[in-house]
């Protein structure tokens, strides 16, 4: 489900003046412009003049390297060249999702390509940042641009194709798993040029980069202070679709003998729950940006316990090949990982309620010295100068049940002020948030002896030097509140403050108050908010499901939008999906298992609607190659004819039924070939293994 902005009141005074149409300048349709540069009449002027584009704003020499440490690891000779010069068949991007595979090159950002990971399970937010229709056949001019959300606004980056490299022709930098592919090494160097240079890239939160690359707002989990619902938290944000990322203790980089590195970031993969003798255990995947150096420990590529699975969940499950990616229990990574990182597209993750849109109040502020940078709450004379923004909680009926009281997030961004990010390290910051009582809702700003008498609703103010904080809050309704503030008064920096809550009005209090960045009604990422709160139901009376429950399920939504009768998910079709999804060979799905054809089904759902122009509620055979296409999936050009007489009808069109159960077929298929496969051209199975994939699945 898409944004769509909302223009309210921003006043607190009843019958005050309309606010001023709200700017919005650097949408993901019409991002603000690095340096001015325009990728289109660049490209134009390039094509037009029949010569490839040269960025003279990041130019190809050690300026856009760096000048401190990273040249020291820079070998002797060090050349720009352009990817058609490195390979013979250079490509932009794959459609295939299981070859993104990245390296990480000299420059120490494993926090950046950790996130990077990340994005490239979730398509759709990849498409955000790398615009689509790139490529070095069709009209290339030596030019790519990437889009990047960077304090309040999303922003296009320019860049040319030039990439460092050593003598030999081997990138220096970010390189891909499949040696033509070059999306990665040119996004890599726009995101060095947003930051000053690629060694402005060297140290840094996981954190900060997957903001950058989604706009969304992270929640921090300290694992000293994990909460014992750790495994449920993480479920629930695969599950919403958010983004997560995890480092072990800081610390120069070093191979443990567990395999782990410390001073290191990782991506979260997937959590998914096992079954060993009867005993439910709880498993995290990681991957290691290095795309190499995996944990050695319980639950490894190679250790006994996967022999306590069944075939299948080994076959779907278990990698045998040195590729950086792993699993470990929970328990494992509690007790080797300092912190969990998850950035939520929306704040889905603060609340069990579904289905109910969210409101997104943005400003921008600033700490000025001697004016409005006055310092942590110790500091009795100046506190109060800090900027002070009234939140007013508003009551409906999307408060939490039974407590009436609603969900609030709020989000303190710094943002960088020198052109070099390594240049302008974090502030320590906070925010605290007050209750306004009565006698003080008419007063523009709070006074002195307001602080002196009153006390935070947070009543510990932690300051941390990280470019954003987030906190948490359940507020009744009513007036509060929010003091941004550095920890030492005086110190200069400009900030973007977010608040999310299912209801509020956020305003600044002073005589002429900042621009309101963004102020917007937020859906739930996923549109299936009211079946979750059904299927949660469900399967609390059901755990294990067997093929006729899992027929009535899907067939309560209509899957198209046909002018004709809609179709039905048949009991055979749901046999061949239990049998494919079926990992215990129990003949039932879990909740786990349904939530993933869940969200498979949505996403074939979507690339039908979109292929299925007359609304037939069929696709014809060239829909049908794009559909599959669009899905990441490269197939050999016979094979789509032999799908149509498998799974379309006697003139070889395919309902959504069949389209999802071959899609389903597909994908799975691929998973497997790719977890058995140690070069990722063939695989050896044993005779049992081979019936079990061919007999039930």
């Amino acid at each position: 489900m898409g944004l769509h902005c909302i223009m309210p009141r921003l006043s607190f005074i009843k019958g005050g003046k309309k606010t001023k149409p709200l700017l919005r300048t650097g949408t993901l349709r019409k991002p603000r412009r690095l340096q001015s540069q325009d990728y289109q009449a660049l490209l134009e002027k390039s094509l037009g003049g029949k010569q490839l584009f040269v960025d003279e704003t990041f130019p190809a020499s050690l300026a856009s390297i760096g000048s401190g440490c990273l040249l020291d690891k820079l070998p002797d000779c060090v050349e720009w060249k352009r990817p058609h010069e490195l390979v013979q068949n250079p490509q932009f991007c794959t459609e295939n999702a299981s070859e993104f595979g990245l390296h990480q090159g000299l420059t120490e950002n494993c926090w950046f390509l950790a996130a990077l990971s990340s994005l490239t399970f979730h398509p759709d937010i990849l498409t955000n940042v790398v615009p689509q229709n790139q490529s070095f056949n069709k009209s290339y001019g030596g030019i790519f641009h990437f889009r990047f959300w960077r304090f309040g606004e999303w922003v296009d980056v320019v860049v040319d194709d030039r990439l460092p490299v050593n003598g030999e022709g081997k990138l220096l930098f970010v390189s891909s798993v499949r040696k033509n592919l070059f999306w990665g090494p040119l996004l890599e160097k726009a995101y060095a040029k947003l930051c000053g240079s690629y060694e402005d890239m060297q140290i840094g939160q996981v954190s900060e980069a997957l903001v950058d690359f989604t706009g969304g707002v992270n929640m921090s989990i300290k694992m000293a202070q994990a909460p014992p619902d750790l495994f449920q938290i993480m479920m629930r944000a695969q599950n919403s679709g958010s983004l997560m990322g995890c480092q072990t203790q800081t610390g120069p980089e070093r191979v443990l003998d567990n395999g782990l590195v410390t001073g290191h970031a990782y991506t979260v993969m997937d959590v998914r729950q096992v079954t060993v003798k009867s005993v439910t255990e709880n498993l995290v995947k990681l991957r290691n940006p290095w795309g190499k150096i995996e944990w050695t420990g319980k639950w490894s590529d190679r250790c006994p316990k996967w022999e306590q699975l069944s075939y299948k969940e080994r076959l779907f499950l278990r990698k045998r090949r040195e590729d950086g990616e792993f699993w470990m229990s929970i328990e494992d990574f509690e007790a080797h990982f300092v912190e969990l990182v998850i950035c939520k597209l929306t704040p889905d993750l603060m609340s069990h309620e579904i289905g109910k849109e969210w409101t997104l109040s943005m400003q921008c502020g600033r700490w000025s010295a001697g004016s409005t940078a006055g310092g942590r709450m110790t500091y009795t004379e100046s506190y109060w100068l800090n900027p002070q923004y009234r939140l007013k909680i508003l009551k409906g009926d999307d408060m939490e049940k039974f407590t009436n009281s609603c969900n609030v997030l709020v989000s303190l961004m710094q943002k960088q002020s020198h052109k070099h990010r390594n240049q302008s390290p974090p502030l320590y910051i906070g925010m605290s948030v007050f209750l306004v009582p009565f006698e003080y809702q008419g007063v523009k700003r709070l006074p002195q002896k307001f602080f002196l008498t009153h006390r935070p609703i947070n009543n510990k103010c932690v300051f941390i030097n990280e470019r954003e904080v987030t906190q948490d809050y359940h507020l009744m309704p009513g007036s509060y509140v929010i003091i941004p503030s550095t920890a030492e008064p005086n110190q200069e920096c400009e900030f973007i403050l977010r608040v999310f809550s299912r209801k509020h009005l956020l305003q600044e209090q002073t005589e002429s108050p900042n621009i309101v960045l963004c102020c917007k009604k937020i859906a739930e990422r996923h549109r299936n908010g009211i079946w979750e709160t059904f299927f949660n139901k469900y399967f609390e009376k059901h755990p294990e499901i067997k093929v006729a429950q899992l027929q009535q399920l899907l067939n309560k939504i209509t899957w198209t939008n046909s002018k004709q009768a809609p179709g039905k998910f048949s009991f055979d079709d749901c046999k061949l999906i239990m049998a494919l999804l079926d990992m215990k060979t129990s003949g039932t799905l879990n909740m786990q298992e349904f939530r993933g054809l869940w969200k498979r089904l949505l996403s074939y759902q979507e690339i039908f609607q979109r292929r299925d122009v007359d609304k037939t509620g069929y696709l014809k055979l060239n829909d049908l190659q794009a559909a599959i296409k669009e899905r990441g999936i490269t197939l050999h050009r016979q094979f789509y004819n032999l799908v149509a007489l498998r799974y379309g009808d006697s003139l070889l069109k395919m309902s959504f039924e069949n389209f999802a159960c071959l899609m389903l077929r597909i994908e799975i298929n691929d998973e497997v070939f790719h977890n058995l496969s140690q070069d990722g051209k063939g695989i050896y199975l044993q005779e049992a293994e081979w019936m079990l994939l061919t007999l039930y699945s």
